[in-house]
């Protein structure tokens, strides 16, 4: 028997970027590929490259050149690969450079340097594809691209306009997810809000029925997968648009899980304005006060970003206002990174780095003390946790509804040795900090 030829894969960036990977790697299996998990044993390698920002790209490049030193048979996908020829400037021994979700691209590469076996074993390769998460949770993206053109971003440049995938197509893939054992699937896209503008929310078919391709009956569809609570539904990158509000009541009837990733990136109309972003801050205010009436334990999640060009100090103090009176339960906050190609680097006024970085650490002072006071109230309640990993001495480490995976808290529990990866647990908040919790199992 022929020994199958071996890639090593190197997946950098977001989560979208960690599906392009996923992809990548499911189609190299299906054509026979074995997955190598070290540059020595691998016959070339592929890295999927983030360029979003300064830090990002330099990440990108340096992992680049780690790849073509202990291997030296690199090809190279993602963001980085759409911003000119700036891989082929520091590496010209790569073998071929592409854009991001590419993975026709990469494959025709790999075939150019590492011929495909001339017998695939196909049923080598999950109906779910081949993860680079847990088997307990899984990143579902619904759509590439966006139709904003934001100052301060490039993804358009990298990732183009908005590509909704079709609705049957997704439904398979959060089907098959759920027949493989996951238990949490991640709803991502560049604009999860804007599913289906770009087809008119084109009418698909989902097991013999019609689905309109749109938020909220993707929602509502992903909601019916498994029995009740069988299954965590949480959505990212959700823009405020008013139609947002109609997934909130699927969150107050427990279908639907009660998070929401909006990133508003900042509070004063003129800033909002400068960066091309949709809402004020008091449109915002009075959207999370209506979401939080009609579901209470809802968590909101966002971005901020500070110091951006022409921002005043009264300014700021707007978004520390802002930051206040909405009590947003988990924040995030950049210092303005001017990125090659974003607009907002042509604005006037820019603020000096150091006042950025003052300015974001300012912030998230703020921030903290709100954390901290929102999950002090969580102290006694009993909440339902999803278990990510255990060690046999420290015991379990998990997250609740309020907690997506790598970005936000975890909820430490003192006596789960027992429990495992995977496992449902009720537990007993004890103690809290700024963003973590502690407790015990439920009796």
């Amino acid at each position: 028997m022929s020994i199958a030829p071996k890639v090593g894969f190197v997946s950098l960036g977001c989560p979208k970027a960690l599906v392009d990977s996923e992809r990548i790697l499911s189609q190299l299996r299906a054509e026979g590929y074995a997955i190598s998990s070290s540059y020595a044993a691998a016959d070339l390698v592929v890295v999927n490259t983030c360029g979003f920002v300064d830090s990002a790209v330099e990440e990108s490049l340096d992992a680049i050149g780690e790849a073509l030193a202990e291997n030296g048979r690199v090809i190279v996908t993602g963001c980085l690969g759409a911003k000119g020829d700036i891989v082929r400037k520091t590496h010209p021994k790569v073998l071929a450079v592409t854009g991001p979700h590419a993975t026709e691209q990469v494959m025709q590469a790999v075939h150019a340097h590492l011929p495909r076996p001339h017998d695939p074993y196909t049923d080598l390769v999950p109906p779910q594809g081949v993860r680079l998460t847990p088997v307990h949770y899984a990143y579902l993206k619904i759509s590439e691209g966006c139709n904003h053109r934001c100052t301060f971003c490039i993804i358009p440049s990298m990732r183009g306009d908005l590509l909704s995938r079709p609705i049957g197509e997704v439904m398979q893939e959060a089907e098959n997810l759920r027949k493989a054992g996951v238990k949490e699937i991640l709803v991502i896209s560049q604009d999860t809000s804007a599913y289906g503008v770009d087809i008119k929310y084109r009418t698909g078919f989902w097991q013999g029925r019609p689905l309109k391709t749109r938020m909220t009956e993707l929602v509502r569809a992903l909601c019916e997968l498994g029995g009740p609570g069988d299954v965590w539904v949480r959505l990212h990158y959700v823009y405020p648009y008013p139609h947002v509000d109609e997934v909130i009541p699927l969150m107050a009837e427990g279908k639907l899980l009660p998070y929401l990733d909006v990133p508003f990136q900042h509070a004063s109309p003129r800033i909002l304005r400068l960066m091309k972003r949709p809402a004020s801050g008091e449109m915002n205010l009075e959207r999370i006060r209506a979401w939080r009436a009609i579901c209470p334990q809802i968590t909101i999640r966002s971005t901020f970003i500070a110091g951006f060009p022409g921002e005043t100090e009264s300014e700021f103090r707007q978004m520390l206002d802002f930051l206040e009176e909405a009590e947003l339960d988990r924040v995030g906050c950049f210092a303005y990174s001017p990125v090659e190609g974003a607009k907002a680097n042509a604005l006037p006024d820019p603020v000096p780095a150091a006042l950025r970085e003052e300015r974001r650490a300012r912030f998230m002072a703020v921030q903290e003390n709100i954390s901290r006071r929102r999950l002090k109230r969580k102290i006694g309640t009993t909440l339902k946790v999803l278990v990510d990993a255990v060690d046999k001495k420290g015991g379990a480490v998990a997250r609740s509804g309020a907690d997506a995976p790598e970005i936000d808290g975890v909820v430490i529990i003192g006596d789960g040795r027992r429990l495992k990866p995977g496992d449902w647990a009720t537990v007993t908040i004890e103690r809290a900090d700024a963003h973590d919790l502690w407790g015990r199992l439920a009796a």
